[in-house]
């Protein structure tokens, strides 16, 4: 593995009543986070294919484990999203690095399918500082329900050589989704949009 792993950490979010209604079954969103070694903190470098190629490597790893975190089939997932934070010595390219160019291919085969865009953010931060991982229905992006985020937190990262990666991935939309649009169980996935 490419990756310089210093800490792997997956957590699972449960919802169980919302003001004061019973969530039945709860929602769930599960986080895999993985802290690595900014191979380029410090440093310029025109080329970043050392961080697309570990980019490529956490999408699988960290889908997986966030998928197994819930108990489900693969196939079962139903939103999914990336973040990314660079400590101080980094920059935001290396967070867009690590995931535009090849992180969703392995996210999407650890969901199975996953034909819209993988919703992401990326930002500058330090030891303890939230990031937000927005999240999206895995196949069709006009599904209301599923338009929803996830905030993840380490109180030691990243540090200023290291950069934060979160994979965060459903069994569910929203608790009590009630605005309208295309529903999961009407969305055909064939264009990632509808």
């Amino acid at each position: 593995m490419k990756a310089d792993i210093r800490k792997l950490a997956v957590w699972v979010e449960e919802t169980h009543t919302e003001i004061g209604k019973k969530i039945l079954p709860p929602t769930r969103k599960a986080v895999a986070v993985a802290v690595i070694r900014n191979p380029f903190a410090g440093e310029y470098h025109e080329d970043l294919t050392e961080l697309m190629e570990i980019g490529a490597e956490l999408g699988g790893l960290l889908g997986d484990k966030a998928v197994a975190a819930l108990g489900i089939e693969p196939s079962q997932a139903e939103s999914y999203g990336k973040a990314a934070m660079v400590g101080e010595n980094g920059e935001l390219e290396h967070a867009a690095a690590i995931l535009h160019p090849k992180l969703g291919a392995p996210l999407r085969k650890a969901v199975e399918k996953g034909a819209a865009l993988v919703p992401s953010s990326k930002k500058m931060g330090g030891p303890g500082q939230d990031l937000d991982v927005p999240l999206g229905h895995k196949d069709a992006a006009y599904v209301r329900s599923h338009f929803d985020g996830v905030e993840v937190r380490m109180n030691d990262a990243p540090r200023a050589n290291e950069i934060m990666v979160a994979v965060a991935v459903t069994d569910s939309g929203r608790p009590l989704p009630r605005v309208g649009g295309l529903t999961h169980e009407e969305a055909e996935g064939k264009d990632g949009l509808r």
